[in-house]
């Protein structure tokens, strides 16, 4: 393969329901331009030891491109890895740049959240200082949708239509016994509450929307809580709580941490692995309401739930992928592929460019419109927000009655 021909791409952060379908993206484009595509195994971390993988030779079809989109996890691997600054330390850049030379990169892109927009933006500025014409373009992913300049990001949308289904179908297995009783759902979001968010979706066409809905944006008072839970209770059998697994006080302290959870630090500084908030908060409810409770921990199911992808979601992810290696094409440098909202009803988006300077390390909060008056809830314009990201079903292939996937790489 000729010196500067080549796409370079990487997989960063957790994984989606959508993220390789930026990559067939991705891939889809650069071939559509006549340019051959590169992986890097395990992201920016397996690039610095020279592992990548010839996706012209893995994914050598359409139809394996398309089953790829398909298909759960991060089909490259990936890495939480943060470039250091290179006014400290120039090695690591100047070994990158090597290998980008190596693999006759013509255009790098990285397909992840908050923190690999960071190592793009380091990459980009650092090629720009030495003169490099390589060019450095960030596709968004991210389950968490707190990447700010896109109106959402893929891998919500899929994450959103699992959560609502599964809130819905515990609400009808709570309420099967004629008893009090409150359900704890812990959803994803450290620092926003965009995932808890969407179980209010559960309430469309005649499902079971939670009672509650707990959100990072608004502290948690306790005897507020539980002032709502038994009014609740006093209506109902059976009340379902959404909460947010970066749910605080008012004093900042995680509401996980008072069950005895102790979260991983990542290498951006980030609290990993959070658990435990709806364990605390049902022993809380049980103790205080002497009622039946119940704790849900979604867990990592609401990032690889490919069997229940938006066709929203995948339509896009796989859009913003091909925009990224356009703009690249076009001698853009130093952005994000990003989208903009152009109507609700019918749903229209515009696919644009951004300072990806801009976006590394920021959050986007779910507003205070889209939150109810009491903070436990959501309003009617967050749910005409979420309401097009979730619609579409894709067509899968299933093999021996479960679905198909690429294999991913050893």
């Amino acid at each position: 393969m000729a010196l500067g021909n080549n796409v370079l791409v990487g997989q960063s952060g957790g994984p989606t329901a959508a993220i390789n379908a930026s990559l067939a993206g991705v891939v889809g484009a650069a071939r559509a331009a006549g340019l051959h595509t590169v992986g890097m195994r395990y992201g920016i971390q397996g690039l610095l030891d020279g592992r990548t993988v010839n996706l012209d030779e893995h994914v050598a079809s359409p139809a394996q491109l398309e089953l790829l989109s398909h298909t759960p996890s991060s089909y490259l691997g990936s890495c939480r890895y943060k470039l250091p600054d290179p006014s400290t330390d120039e090695t690591t850049y100047r070994t990158l740049f090597k290998r980008f030379s190596e693999f006759g990169a013509c255009a790098v892109l990285y397909i992840g959240g908050n923190d690999s927009m960071d190592t793009i933006a380091k990459l980009s500025r650092y090629g720009e200082a030495i003169g490099s014409k390589i060019r450095f373009v960030g596709v968004p992913k991210t389950i968490d949708n707190d990447l700010i300049l896109t109106d959402h990001t893929p891998g919500y949308g899929s994450a959103a239509k699992f959560i609502a289904a599964t809130v819905d179908e515990l609400a009808c297995d709570a309420d099967v016994y004629d008893l009090k009783s409150v359900t704890f759902v812990e959803i994803m979001g450290r620092d926003a509450g965009w995932l808890a968010a969407s179980a209010a979706l559960a309430g469309e066409a005649g499902g079971h929307a939670p009672d509650l809905v707990l959100l990072p944006e608004v502290p948690l008072d306790e005897q507020d809580l539980l002032q709502r839970l038994a009014e609740l209770i006093a209506e109902k059998n059976t009340v379902v709580v959404a909460v947010s697994e970066g749910v605080r006080t008012a004093d900042g302290t995680l509401i996980c941490e008072r069950a005895g959870s102790t979260a991983r630090v990542d290498a951006f500084g980030h609290a990993a692995a959070l658990s435990g908030t709806s364990r605390y908060l049902a022993d809380v409810a049980h103790r205080e309401l002497g009622c039946k409770t119940r704790a849900v921990e979604l867990c990592t199911t609401q990032r690889c739930a490919a069997h229940l992808a938006s066709q929203t979601d995948l339509t896009e992810a796989s859009g913003l992928g091909a925009r990224g290696v356009n703009a690249a094409l076009d001698g853009a440098s130093g952005v994000m592929s990003a989208l903009t909202r152009v109507s609700d009803a019918p749903y229209e988006v515009r696919y644009e460019l951004v300072d990806v300077n801009r976006v590394a390390n920021a959050v986007k909060a779910v507003p205070a419109e889209m939150i109810r008056e009491d903070g436990m809830g959501v309003t009617e314009t967050y749910l005409r927000y979420a309401r097009p990201l979730i619609a579409g079903e894709p067509s899968l292939s299933f093999v021996g009655g479960v679905p198909a996937h690429v294999a991913l790489l050893a």
